[in-house]
């Protein structure tokens, strides 16, 4: 496990041509590709590990990933997020593809299996809704016009300034055209059977919100994703930022844990460096913010430096909400207790919408969802470091608002009654996932439920969002979520300015360097 460096205030004497705050994927692809461009990055991270939503913790023989839980087309060599992964990690980040059947979609009466590859997906489906061939079929294809038309949409972001503005209009229309719709109204004008819809969204958790809510250009794209099948890092997912990193330090860019940034230095109308919370400051012709475009804006910029327009944008979207996660550990292996890697979707029923809605109103009545993750059965080197144990992840939904009376506390100094409140919900979680995984009841061995104050705390959502900006038809409306700020030298990358997702915000790290750099990065992964 790699150790990192704290920030030091020598680190004020040395001359860097770009600062990135905070190292989530989109960060650490950003220096990176600006490291392989010659230019010397700083990446400054509040947090005491580098990684963002990729790092992992330990509690004794345990080890959990935060926030990667599987990801699409990397096991295929030349794929474009496979060959950027390569490109950044320097060709040491390995991968360990998934069973076949990927995703299982749980309800009441059934179960359906998501199973890779595309072909055997669609003759899945076709057997399990027979009456429903051409409306799967038509759904197969409209995945393929969502992926066509999204990347003229995603391109003109890294576009400068006039040339952006007259291609906007011909790059996006036909992308609006899906993105403008919500997956609910998509999908019915497909079918009326209301249990293939809900099949077909079961895995809505991967960007945050419900058909009837969600643009359906969200939904495609990550059901597209899976279609060949899931994989994990080998080594766990910190082995994502430990290869990036060492291509970073290897071209001169250094990386500082315990850096919380106080704000972004403007001068002139133009960002010249970052002041740290100690009062240093640090100078570069370019800085580069990977802290969420609200966070950015609403925390790194002084109100004088943050015009009227710049305050009006956050109105025009809404953030994500939340959620608990209660990790598992067990006294035994995977393999004894007969686990396999396939992620668990468990609903209540098939309207996910009505699920949610009757959640929030009475939080006594079913978990719209409870999603259950196998790192240890998913990692084919997980035996190497932790040889006999396992562990699990069970994730619902929450709200920030249930936890706000505790936002003042600091963590393991919340109180009793948030202690109580955090053991009643992990049994509730707990009895949900042992009547599906009924094996491991004899082997728990350590449980721990992080809430929405956690994410807050480790994550920097002020409101522990899952996935930042909500993936609604408006947010793909919003031309400021885009590499360049309305502040000159000021740039944004992560997930805000594409979407949720570790493949997305990877990719927001090669719009960002190229829209710097004024150059089309994407022939770096090319043949």
């Amino acid at each position: 496990m790699k150790k990192w460096t704290n920030y030091k205030s020598d680190i004020t004497k040395q001359k860097f041509d770009a600062i990135i705050i905070g190292s989530g994927i989109g960060g650490l692809c950003t220096a990176a590709l600006l490291g392989l461009k010659g230019k010397r990055v700083l990446v400054l991270e509040k947090h005491f590990k580098i990684g963002g939503w990729t790092h992992t913790f330990r509690r004794d023989n345990y080890e959990w990933d935060v926030g990667i839980h599987y990801i699409g087309q990397v096991h295929k060599t030349h794929s474009p997020v496979r060959r950027l992964f390569d490109l950044i990690s320097d060709g040491k980040l390995e991968w360990s593809y998934m069973d076949k059947n990927y995703d299982r979609i749980i309800f009441p009466d059934m179960s359906y299996d998501f199973v890779a590859p595309r072909e055997k997906f669609v003759e899945d489906m076709i057997a399990y809704f027979p009456k429903e061939e051409r409306a799967i079929i038509s759904y197969m294809d409209l995945l393929d016009q969502v992926s066509n038309n999204s990347r003229s949409y995603f391109a003109n972001k890294a576009l400068p300034g006039i040339l952006g503005a007259i291609s906007y209009p011909f790059m996006t229309r036909k992308f609006f055209s899906f993105s403008d719709r919500t997956t609910f109204d998509v999908l019915s004008g497909l079918t009326s059977d209301q249990q293939l819809i809900g099949v077909l969204t079961g895995q809505w958790g991967d960007h945050g919100l419900t058909p009837k809510k969600s643009s359906f250009a969200m939904h495609a794209m990550v059901a597209r994703h899976y279609l060949d099948g899931g994989n994990y890092p080998t080594g766990s997912s910190r082995r994502i930022a430990e290869t990036i990193s060492d291509l970073i330090e290897k071209k001169e860019g250094v990386l500082a844990v315990n850096a919380p940034v106080s704000r972004i230095k403007i001068e002139n109308g133009c960002a010249v460096g970052v002041i740290m919370e100690n009062g240093d400051e640090i100078e570069a012709e370019t800085v580069i913010s990977n802290a969420g475009v609200v966070n950015t804006i609403e925390k790194l910029l002084d109100d004088e430096n943050s015009d009227t327009r710049i305050k009006e944008n956050l109105q025009k979207i809404n953030q994500t909400e939340s959620y608990v996660c209660l990790h598992i550990g067990l006294n035994k292996s995977a393999k004894d207790l007969g686990l396999s890697n396939t992620n668990l979707w468990i609903y209540p029923g098939y309207d996910h919408d009505q699920n949610v809605k009757s959640y929030i109103e009475n939080q006594a009545t079913d978990f719209p969802v409870v999603y259950v993750s196998f790192p240890s059965a998913k990692d084919k080197a997980w035996n190497e470091n932790h040889s006999g144990y396992a562990t699990m992840e069970a994730i619902t939904f929450s709200t920030w608002d249930w936890y706000s009376n505790w936002k003042g506390f600091p963590w393991k100094k919340r109180g009793q009654e948030y202690e109580e409140a955090k053991q009643k919900l992990s049994n509730r979680i707990l009895d949900i996932v042992t009547k599906q995984v009924p094996n491991i009841q004899t082997a728990i061995d350590y449980k721990e439920l992080s809430t929405p104050l956690t994410i807050r705390d480790l994550a920097n959502y002020q409101k522990g969002e899952m996935y930042g900006i909500d993936h609604d038809s408006n947010r793909f409306r919003q031309r400021w979520l885009r590499p360049q700020s309305e502040i000159k030298n000021l740039f944004f990358t992560g997930q805000d300015i594409m979407t949720a997702g570790v493949s997305s915000a990877l990719f927001s790290g090669m719009l960002t360097a190229s829209t710097i750099l004024k150059e089309n990065l994407t022939y770096m992964i090319k043949n």
